[in-house]
């Protein structure tokens, strides 16, 4: 009989959610702690809403409804402190708390500090949970850290679980609904087909929980997308492997296996090295025939000098072959950058969205250096002082908590913004045939801007207004041109279109489109007081405010949504229905066309 009977598994969410329909929250993790006790446990519990706020209120009421005398809690370090939240709800009920993941396997001493935690487990949990519902808190538990008489006890590490072929699948069936969807028929899934990693870069908290590599075999995976595959929906699934190409013997080997049994309805996204996806050139046409549309780039840096200290083993040139292999296999990339090394400068900076642009890659994620405990990166800038803040909600790519030896942090945010500014390439303004048109398609462009800020806390609406307002001026001042070849037969413009972004009466950035045959040019101009009238005028404080005024979850279900129309266009119809049938949407309409009527009622009271 096993020594904890009734278990509730959560994983604490981010302070806030990253608006990314990719980045929402599966579960698998405790999943996986699921089915390891699945044949042990009277009864077991995930609390629904466990992807937004009202998780904590839905985790109260399931402990008064339901009897529970174990509490395990996986988190990451963005999640620490809605981890300790959790805890204490626990508490409340006298429940036993096991907290593990990324965060607790760093910081032991540090999370048991909090009497609401009873013991962490280290490393990778499987084993080790299973051991501690059967036996209890034990000393003969390896991979155990818990108070005992005043300090810290461990029980020393657990090995790596060499074969992962035999941990259980997931269990997905203990999810609630999410979305509508039921926890075995997520529309987005993810799916690890390895552990570990190869590779040591001087950033990344990989090795504190999973050690070397280890591939599923082929068989065991394709079984897994063979419990996941719907002919009729078209499914996202994240293979959130730290580098699924490891072996491309192996990849291949999937591949082959679900094409044969015809497992290809689904839409795939995956991260990888570049050098790796030069030697799969051969079986590229093969991935995205199983359904790979993206892949995700490490590229970190244009500099090599900040590569080699953070150990990142890239090859520069490696990374445009990378990318021109895989589009010429109808594959997209996705790059990502890190900034903010404690050696760069605003200068170095600077070259990052341009570098982007020069590879050719049409999407990005520019992220902020973050030193997540237990990496290397964290002792560097720990030892120059460079760490910031250690509120742990922040820890999330995307909000600054450190200082460069010539960047203090809210430069960082701005340079942040300023990335994202300069890699645009305006396109969805430039195809646009009328002002009205363009304006919309500008309006959405700087939502998704300031709904990207949103994710710090720390940034009022003020200092978004300012961060945003000084990443245009300082682009506007490099003298940008950018161009847009406009599809034969498309109306030419008769005079060009000027869009201001104005921050008070007496600052704007103005973005002024014209165009020459079939080519439209977008040039940036600082504008005093009133010296261009024409065109429409987006007041940055109304911007703000309207993006402020939506929630994160709210965003989050209509983004999730449009996913599933996105891979899925035959299903647009039913979709389509409960879209408009949800306020939110509604709501979001309203701020918009409210913010376009506003933009050109400021035009004609300009020009009156």
């Amino acid at each position: 009989m096993a020594f904890f009977r009734n278990i509730c598994l959560v994983e604490a969410p981010q302070a806030v959610i990253s608006p990314f329909p990719r980045y929402i929250s599966d579960c698998i993790g405790i999943c996986y702690l699921a089915a390891a006790v699945e044949q042990d446990a009277e009864s077991m519990v995930i609390p629904e809403n466990y992807y937004n706020e009202g998780l904590y209120d839905s985790f109260r009421a399931l402990l008064k409804r339901r009897k529970i005398d174990l509490v395990a809690i996986s988190s990451m370090t963005g999640c620490f402190n809605n981890a300790l939240r959790l805890a204490e709800i626990a508490k409340e009920r006298d429940a036993f708390v096991v907290m593990g993941g990324f965060h607790p396997t760093a910081l032991p001493e540090e999370v048991l500090r909090h009497r609401c935690v009873d013991v962490v487990a280290l490393g990778e949990g499987e084993a080790t949970f299973r051991d501690l519902v059967l036996h209890g808190p034990s000393k003969e538990v390896p991979g155990l850290a818990y108070r005992e008489n005043g300090g810290i006890t461990s029980t020393g590490p657990r090995p790596i679980i060499g074969d992962i072929d035999s941990i259980p699948y997931p269990l997905r069936s203990l999810r609630p609904a999410r979305y509508g969807e039921q926890g075995t028929d997520y529309s987005i899934d993810t799916i690890y087909t390895s552990r570990g990693c190869p590779w040591s870069c001087s950033f990344c908290a990989n090795d504190t929980m999973h050690k070397n590599w280890r591939g599923r075999s082929p068989e065991n995976v394709v079984e897994e997308f063979a419990r996941l595959h719907d002919p009729k929906i078209k499914k996202l699934i994240k293979i959130w492997d730290a580098n699924f190409l490891t072996n491309i013997r192996r990849a291949e080997a999937i591949c082959d296996m679900m094409i044969e049994r015809g497992l290809t309805n689904f839409r795939i996204m995956t991260e990888t090295r570049a050098k790796d996806l030069i030697r799969a050139e051969r079986i590229l046409g093969k991935l995205r025939k199983i359904g790979l549309s993206k892949v995700g780039l490490g590229i970190e840096s244009p500099n090599t000098a900040t590569l080699e200290l953070m150990n990142k083993k890239n090859v520069l040139d490696d990374v445009s072959r990378a990318i021109g292999l895989v589009r010429e296999n109808g594959i997209g990339t996705e790059g990502y950058f890190i900034i903010g090394h404690y050696t760069e400068s605003v200068e170095d900076t600077l070259v990052y969205p341009e570098f982007a642009k020069n590879l050719g890659l049409r999407q990005v994620l520019f992220m902020s250096m973050t030193p997540y405990p237990g990496t290397k990166i964290f002792d560097e800038y720990k030892s120059e002082n460079k760490i910031t803040s250690f509120d742990w909600d922040l820890y999330n790519n995307f909000c600054p908590v450190v200082s460069t030896r010539s960047m203090d942090t809210p430069t960082l945010v701005e340079m942040m913004v300023y990335c994202n500014v300069a890699f645009c390439n305006y396109s969805s303004v430039l195809k646009r045939d009328s002002i009205g048109s363009m304006l919309i398609a500008m309006l959405k462009d700087l939502f998704q801007l300031c709904f990207l800020m949103r994710v710090n806390k720390t940034l009022t609406e003020q200092n978004i207004i300012d961060a945003i307002y000084r990443a245009f001026v300082r682009y506007a001042r490099r003298n940008p041109e950018i161009s847009y070849q406009c599809r034969s037969g498309v109306k030419p413009l008769k005079s060009p279109v000027v869009l201001s972004l104005q921050r008070s009466q007496k600052e704007a950035v103005c973005f002024i489109i014209e165009q020459q045959g079939v080519l439209r040019r977008l040039s940036l101009s600082l504008r005093k007081e009133d010296a261009l009238r024409a065109g429409a005028v987006i007041r940055l404080d109304e911007l703000v405010a309207a993006s402020g005024s939506l929630s994160m979850d709210s965003l989050m279900r209509l983004l999730y949504r449009n996913e599933l129309i996105r891979n899925n266009p035959g299903r647009m119809a039913g979709q389509l229905v409960s879209i408009t049938g949800d306020p939110v949407f509604w709501r979001v309409l309203r701020r918009l066309y409210a913010l376009y009527t506003r933009s050109f009622k400021k035009t004609s009271e300009l020009a009156a």
